[in-house]
């Protein structure tokens, strides 16, 4: 039964493309430092460490391509400049490492999801780059901009299609006008424009378009299910959640009541009221007497007290002020349609439904649940993990990892288990998934049992489970496929996953750069030496990625 649950609590968060994903990787040295992961399907590098420059005052963008310009061969490109490549962002972290994420250009246009992620240390020494690079462009050169499509005609396009699937007219709360891509597809590129479309009405969708920017034809397409405040004094009050249990949230009050607006953290959290329709975000939350004790306000309760726990846990922990480190908005809707069994992150705020009372109760009404939604929003502000295949697994699995720590966080330590206290309430100790044992619920535990077929976006729900188990044994140690791994503790293995996700994945990471990622983060963190990156060596060994 549970299996075919995978869909709850998910969301396509970011754009999806089949090109560019590698299926294998194998680590070389090159040189006495430096090591290369080559994706041997393609033979790029799709990861690189090491003492990989001089020191240097040069600006980093100046080092990393200088270092690119001498590797042109390696990744088949003619050079580093800016002319291959634009600096979408340039940040420095706690470490003082500065972090650079290119996008790779062909003739100007952006390659969809080739981006590397550059870092460069506080004296000037290039330490890694991880992403892989496009190399085929095919015949682009010969297509002539009066051969293509508008950006209007493209759009009517999308929104015909998006009509003809739903069978209405869509009421769009968020669009992209479109913009042209290069679109790589089983090894063919095409000039595509990317458009992006988000509806609440007649049902939830954030659909991605690649249309065919010659011919009109759409060349892939997903659902990514993914007013002004009132014035007031900020206030503290009471309510009960879900499970009837009591918590303080944050409030402004005014003459009319309290509302749910916490002004405290970054630049708000707010919690509305879809009243059961599939409109978001709805009514912003209003009590009378102040107090949000009736049955009716324990989802709302929940989702705004969990949310401000997840905020403070990222900014407490890892110092990132709301999902996109700029102290971003947090939007949550609550009572979503009806006898509704799911939560998503729409692509630009939380839902939540209240659940059939048999598969779910209100799914606000647990701590991991809503720190795994609002960890696929930092996924999208950060590592942009296109959500198919490898990276989408590795999506799924980064919120599942940080749902159960930030739960943990707030207790006596991670259960290791997804929605175990609103999932089935009728039956006791189970859980939507275990990262201890995802066998429980008839998902893989180790790389050679992962699911290789189609359904599912290729398995994203389904593979996550084998990243999930490496979390959780390098947090609590343990012996997995004769593979035994020391423990590190749950904290430890927060940090380094964090680390891993905003500094060095990318957007078609695939599990062997996961690992490789994961090692050099650690690395960063406790030194090449340490048993900290024996201890994440072992955990991927110990699913399989060696």
């Amino acid at each position: 039964m549970k299996k075919h649950l995978l869909s709850s609590v998910s969301l396509s968060v970011v754009l999806v493309m089949s090109a560019l994903s590698s299926s294998v990787s194998a680590a070389s040295n090159n040189g006495d430092d430096e090591q290369v992961s080559i994706n041997s399907a393609s033979g790029s590098p799709n990861f690189i460490a090491g003492t990989l420059s001089a020191p240097s005052s040069k600006k980093p963008q100046e080092i990393v391509f200088s270092y690119l310009k001498e590797k042109e061969n390696l990744y088949s490109i003619d050079g580093g400049t800016p002319k291959n490549f634009e600096l979408i962002s340039e940040t420095v972290d706690e470490l003082g490492i500065t972090n650079l994420k290119l996008q790779q250009l062909y003739n100007g246009i952006p390659v969809f999801g080739a981006i590397l992620a550059a870092h460069v240390s506080r004296d000037g020494v290039l330490t890694s780059i991880s992403g892989e690079l496009a190399k085929d462009f095919g015949n682009l050169d010969m297509v002539e901009q009066s051969d293509l499509l508008t950006a209007e005609e493209a759009k009517s396009i999308v929104l015909a299609n998006i009509r003809a699937e739903l069978h209405a007219a869509p009421e769009i709360v968020a669009e992209e006008n479109p913009s042209l891509v290069i679109f790589i597809e089983n090894g063919e590129a095409k000039l595509a424009y990317s458009s992006r479309t988000e509806f609440l009405v007649p049902e939830p969708g954030n659909y991605q378009f690649f249309i065919d920017a010659e011919t009109g034809e759409i060349l892939s397409s997903y659902n990514q299910i993914h007013s002004a405040d009132p014035q007031g004094t900020d206030a503290v009050s009471s309510g009960k959640g879900v499970l009837g249990d009591k918590k303080k949230v944050r409030t402004v009050k005014n003459k009319e009541g309290s509302y749910l607006l916490d002004r405290t953290r970054g630049k708000g959290i707010l919690t509305y009221d879809a009243a059961t329709k599939l409109l978001i975000p709805g009514k912003l939350w209003l009590d009378a007497d102040h107090k949000f004790n009736a049955a009716y306000d324990g989802a709302a309760v929940d989702a705004h007290a969990y949310a401000g726990q997840t905020f403070d846990y990222f900014k407490k922990v890892h110092g990132r002020s709301s999902y996109d480190g700029k102290g971003a908005r947090i939007i949550s809707t609550v009572h979503y349609g009806k006898d509704y069994n799911n939560a998503f992150w729409s692509g630009s705020q939380m839902v939540y439904g209240d659940g059939d009372g048999s598969v779910f109760i209100p799914l606000s009404g647990a701590l991991d649940v809503v720190a795994h939604e609002l960890t696929h929003a930092v996924t999208q502000t950060s590592a942009k993990l296109i959500y198919q295949g490898d990276s989408g697994a590795i999506n799924e699995s980064l919120s599942d990892i940080f749902g159960a720590i930030i739960e943990g966080h707030y207790s006596d330590g991670p259960d290791w288990q997804i929605a175990e206290d609103i999932f089935t309430p009728q039956k006791d100790g189970d859980a939507l998934r275990s990262l201890a044992d995802p066998t429980l619920n008839g998902l893989p535990d180790h790389y050679t049992k992962r699911y290789i077929g189609t359904e599912d976006f290729g398995g994203v729900h389904i593979n996550s489970s084998i990243s999930n188990k490496a979390a959780y044994l390098l947090a609590n140690g343990g012996t997995h496929y004769s593979v035994n791994v020391n423990g590190i503790g749950s904290d430890k293995t927060g940090a380094i996953f964090f680390r891993t996700l905003t500094q060095y994945l990318t957007p078609n990471t695939t599990f062997r750069q996961f690992r490789v990622a994961a090692i050099q983060a650690a690395t960063d963190l406790y030194g090449a030496s340490s048993p900290e990156v024996s201890s994440v060596k072992a955990a991927f060994s110990a699913i399989g990625l060696n």
